[in-house]
């Protein structure tokens, strides 16, 4: 059908017809973790709305390793044609590389902005056997009993860099522990073996549920729909300790104007979609998408620069 129809504006209208050839095959999105988490499922979500609009399936491809890195770099060296994207977000594409000390990729000028997704509010929580509430308990607390042991899903993720802003901004020093993900993290800091961690709210729901976590602040701006009576690091006073886990897409370097626009609008309206809003809400994903391409791409140039800041002044290195 899809065929057909193309084939009748060609002959009635080429300019139209020339206008919406891309895509005429599937395109491949790449995720640059493994399946399962949450950059796998909001990568899921979207590829499925998105094919469901371009009338080409989107297929997954999950290309875990080096925090983001090996991912990236398959689409930064793939052929510019609008068929191979990326799922970027704040720690495998901006986080990752200030913290590498070689990628190889061009950071700056490797890619072609598509668009931004959304970011998933950070949750700043504790074992309940630290007798803190909120941000100035904790402040005092952590001089007082220095140093504050804090697990990471990794050295130079986003958690690692908001642990770092922390400890920068109330002034206290703190013991990273880096696990090989999240789970393993929560798992030690809800047995008690840790004491802080953050990270995206949806996996913490179940243990602030049960109390084997109490979270004292959203590390943001706004409230997270999902834990609505958690204040953010701004209402408390502390508007220097703002993270958020954000996705968004990117292209090759010298993909043309084509199948960016349309890849755009397609994400657009696919974020529309009250189905799939309501999908990523449930995974902690609050929908904030970009006017135009040029609009994402400066995003990454201010995070970039912002995260630079963190990074610098607490020598944040990968391992």
């Amino acid at each position: 059908m899809i065929k057909r129809r193309a084939a009748f504006a060609l002959l009635a209208t080429p300019a139209v017809a020339q206008a919406q050839s891309f895509p005429a095959r599937s395109i491949r999105l790449v995720i640059p973790f493994t399946a399962g988490g949450s950059n796998d499922i909001v990568g899921r979500i979207l590829a499925e709305a998105m094919a469901a609009r371009l009338g080409q399936p989107i297929v997954i491809e999950n290309r875990g390793g080096a925090g983001g890195l090996l991912g990236n770099d398959v689409v930064a060296k793939a052929q510019p044609d609008g068929y191979t994207i990326l799922l970027a977000g704040s720690g495998s594409f901006v986080i990752s590389s200030l913290t590498v000390p070689r990628v190889p990729y061009d950071v700056v000028n490797g890619f072609a902005a598509i668009g931004g997704v959304g970011a998933g509010p950070n949750v700043i929580a504790v074992n309940p056997s630290v007798p803190v509430t909120n941000l100035a308990e904790l402040r005092d607390y952590a001089r007082a009993h220095a140093p504050i042991t804090f697990g990471t899903p990794g050295a130079g993720t986003t958690a690692h860099a908001l642990g770092a802003m922390i400890a920068l901004t109330l002034d206290f020093p703190i013991d990273f522990i880096h696990y090989r993900g999240t789970a393993p993290a929560l798992t030690d800091v809800v047995a008690g073996r840790v004491q802080m961690i953050t990270n995206a709210a949806a996996p913490f729901l179940p243990f602030l549920s049960s109390g084997g976590l109490r979270a004292l602040a959203i590390a943001g701006r706004q409230r997270a729909s999902i834990l609505p009576d958690l204040s953010t690091s701004v209402e408390q006073g502390f508007p220097e300790i703002d993270s958020a886990t954000w996705y968004g897409l990117l292209a090759p370097a010298g993909t043309p104007q084509e199948p960016i626009t349309r890849l755009h609008a397609a994400m657009n309206a696919a974020l529309e979609d009250a189905g799939v809003r309501a999908r990523m809400v449930e995974n902690g994903v609050e929908i904030e998408t970009s006017p135009t391409p040029g609009d994402f791409a400066k995003f990454l140039v201010t995070e970039r620069e912002r995260w630079g800041v963190v990074v610098r002044r607490a020598n944040l290195r990968a391992e």
